[in-house]
């Protein structure tokens, strides 16, 4: 294992408190301008996610509107909250082609979307550990004043992701400060006070700026 990945798993709990686990639930509240701008207002404000944490594998509860998102990689599809299935999709990717930014989305894209990021999000950085990933350390980032080492991770190809290479960026505590790839930045908002573990395991609320890329820091170069 890369030396930066051991430090950065550690400092998030360790994999042997990570390998505990096969699966995570979690009420979610995600909102911003790129659902408005996809058509979608309020879509994801009250939302229970059901994932696993070895395989992509995720359940979007939706009870305002009492129906529900499955996703794998290969497959998205809008069902009731009993059951019953709405609509279906296969390779929900390419029905992104030849869209723009200000594309209209309908709940399969939105629901593909935020799937894989979520699990994304949920299982940084025990993720890379898992077989197929590639990660080396590249050179370091100075920002603000802090230090931080970056890890460029590849994704297996059967992995839905933004990018297939994504690169992070862990603070001198080895936690989590940005996740960036081609096409916006993803932060760990940083606290005063020690992050307290759960069951053992260190997260951190995640921020989405697609603003970065323009802005610089990081990000600066991409997208």
């Amino acid at each position: 294992m890369d030396n930066l990945l051991k430090i950065a798993t550690d400092a998030h709990g360790g994999l042997n408190a990570w390998n505990q686990f096969e699966s995570v639930r979690a009420s979610v509240s995600i909102g911003g301008a790129l659902w408005d701008q996809k058509q979608l207002p309020g879509l994801f404000n009250n939302s229970r996610v059901d994932l696993k944490l070895r395989q992509q594998e995720v359940i979007t509860d939706l009870p305002d509107i009492a129906e529900r998102i499955v996703f794998t990689p290969g497959q998205v599809s809008l069902e009731s909250d009993h059951g019953t299935r709405l609509d279906t999709r296969i390779d929900p990717r390419s029905s992104f082609a030849g869209q723009s930014a200000d594309s209209k989305w309908d709940k399969l894209h939105a629901g593909y979307f935020c799937s894989y990021a979520l699990w994304g999000y949920l299982t940084t950085p025990f993720l890379y550990t898992y077989p197929g990933f590639e990660t080396r350390e590249i050179e370091p980032w100075q920002e603000n004043g802090e230090h931080w080492r970056v890890l460029e991770v590849t994704f297996p190809k059967e992995y839905a992701a933004h990018t297939r290479t994504q690169y992070s960026y862990f603070g001198e505590d080895g936690l989590l400060s940005v996740r960036a790839g081609e096409k916006g930045c993803h932060f760990r908002r940083r606290w005063t006070e020690p992050m307290e573990p759960l069951f053992g395991i260190v997260e951190a609320p995640i921020r989405h700026d697609p603003a970065a890329v323009r802005g610089g820091g990081p990000c600066r170069g991409l997208g």
